[in-house]
């Protein structure tokens, strides 16, 4: 018919991945169709859009709704994206924005010291590399975009403890616990808790093997406005060629790095 708006069909299969949940995949195509629409839709079109029984559609949008991440606007009759879609996509953007930020400052890390430099957020209570400049060195620290830490035996993880409030780290260790990777590794409350404390005294956190035998690193928090850790700048390699000295100087270089970023994004140093 004249007029008549045909509109492509999102078809919520059942996932041919048995890894994959089919619940979960209508839901987030469901989301991704009314983020398609800037002015929402009806429960009618947006069934139609995504290849679902109405019901089926309403009781997922009801969950996605009960988590904010869809609301429905009754006066007209239509779904739409909810703040925390929103939320969840300025937290990719910020971690974005802030790789692309801090590469100059990981470049010239790495080319002043010529070790690894790393940038790594903090998520679900473990530290994620965002980001790697590699050493020119045959022998070097190699993290992979997405790769994690725990936050206890890690350098960035540590600075970043380091500025969190007591009752989350509290909350983080009782999530994770303190495993042993190596036998240098701080594995009661007590001695990361004395460790945390040198850090905010020296102003960057020290990886001396705990993580892995041989590999040493030196990291400092980013921090947003209100002094909390946005991410956190290291640098990192063997044993080695990192000495005590060398490791003194790294620190002292990746603390004054983290700072002019801490001041780029707009963030407060703590005392």
């Amino acid at each position: 018919m004249a007029g008549m708006v045909r509109r492509s069909v999102r078809r919520a299969k059942t996932p041919r991945d048995p890894s994959q949940v089919q619940s979960l995949a209508r839901a987030l195509a469901l989301l991704e169709a009314l983020a398609d629409s800037a002015e929402g839709l009806s429960l009618g079109d947006l069934a139609q859009t995504v290849g679902l029984a109405p019901s089926t559609a309403h009781r997922l949008l009801t969950t996605l709704q009960n988590r904010r991440f869809v609301r429905f606007v009754a006066a007209e009759g239509v779904w739409q994206v909810g703040v925390q879609a929103f939320t969840v996509g300025q937290a990719f953007r910020r971690a974005r924005d802030l790789l692309a930020l801090a590469r100059p400052a990981m470049r010239r890390l790495m080319e002043e010291t010529g070790e690894t430099a790393n940038l790594y957020i903090e998520e679900g209570g473990e530290a994620v590399c965002m980001g790697q400049v590699e050493s020119r060195q045959m022998m070097r620290a190699i993290a992979r975009p997405g790769g994690r830490v725990k936050m206890h035996c890690s350098g960035v993880g540590k600075a970043m403890l380091a500025r969190l409030p007591e009752a989350e780290v509290t909350r983080i260790l009782q999530m994770h616990g303190l495993p042993r990777m190596t036998p240098r590794t701080l594995d009661t409350p007590r001695k990361l808790r004395d460790d945390l404390e040198a850090t905010r005294r020296r102003g960057f956190a020290i990886d001396d093997e705990e993580h892995a035998v041989g590999l040493r690193c030196v990291a400092a928090a980013i921090l947003d406005e209100d002094g909390r850790p946005l991410a956190a700048l290291s640098l990192s390699g063997p044993v080695a060629r990192i000495d005590d000295a060398a490791l003194a100087r790294a620190g002292s270089l990746v603390a004054a790095a983290a700072a002019a970023l801490t001041a780029q994004v707009g963030g407060r140093l703590k005392d």
